[in-house]
């Protein structure tokens, strides 16, 4: 197996260098690359991550979506992994998902452990064991063959909002989706920027919104009225 690591950025300096590092330490003597698909950062991230030894590349078509598809475009692996800019994969996830492979299964995902001692960040979690599609998420680590993402197709470009909902539930479909029982430790900092509640409450709307067909920018509009982003976020 030779995996693709693909992370797409905005302005992720304060971040990068940890993944980057990070998934570096653990695939020490592994078959990767790792590819970040920017969207056009004003701060460093570019600069970070090529000084590490990333594929660092600007994305023409800016949005999560759009810049993961770029990153498949070039990809030298077999396998994709896409992963948030900060999320830290578990230490093993790499013999982990080449097992499932094995095993017969295309596609799947990881549980979700918080970098925060939150009661409620812990509940959360608990229930990322599960495998549900409610469950799952982009944050955790998705990866899928080259084969099934050639079958059913790329990421949507014009989703800026539960694009990775979208293609998960894609994946469940269409492939044999394997929940691994390790967890990527994923920021809290979305919700030390607001209350637990508030998050909770804004992703349950956006739910709402989006299984009643409302379009994406009725969606990010209503997303960025009732949450406050870190600086510089898009």
């Amino acid at each position: 197996m030779f995996l693709t690591i693909i992370i797409p950025t905005y302005n992720e300096e304060l971040s990068i260098k940890t993944t980057i590092q990070h998934l570096q330490k653990v695939l020490h003597n592994k078959a990767y690359e790792i590819i970040i698909s920017d969207a056009g950062s004003t701060d460093a991230t570019v600069a970070v991550a090529a000084g590490l030894g990333a594929k660092a590349l600007l994305s023409p078509v800016k949005g999560r979506a759009g810049q993961m598809n770029f990153g498949v475009k070039n990809a030298t692996g077999d396998v994709y992994f896409f992963v948030h800019a900060d999320s830290l994969p578990n230490p093993k996830f790499f013999d982990a998902v080449e097992k499932a492979l094995l095993d017969g299964f295309n596609c799947g995902s990881f549980r979700t452990q918080f970098d925060s001692q939150s009661f409620l960040l812990k509940i959360n979690a608990f229930f990322t064991r599960f495998n549900y599609l409610f469950f799952r998420g982009g944050d955790q680590g998705i990866f899928v063959t080259k084969a099934l993402w050639e079958k059913i197709g790329s990421y949507k470009e014009e989703m800026f909002i539960m694009e990775d909902y979208d293609y998960i539930a894609r994946l469940w479909n269409a492939g044999n989706f394997k929940l691994i029982p390790m967890a990527t430790l994923i920021s809290a900092r979305k919700y030390e920027q607001n209350s637990w509640l508030t998050v909770q409450l804004a992703n349950l709307k956006i739910v709402r919104m989006y299984k009643k067909g409302a379009s994406q920018i009725d969606m990010v509009t209503k997303y960025k009225e009732l949450l406050t982003y870190r600086k510089n976020a898009f």
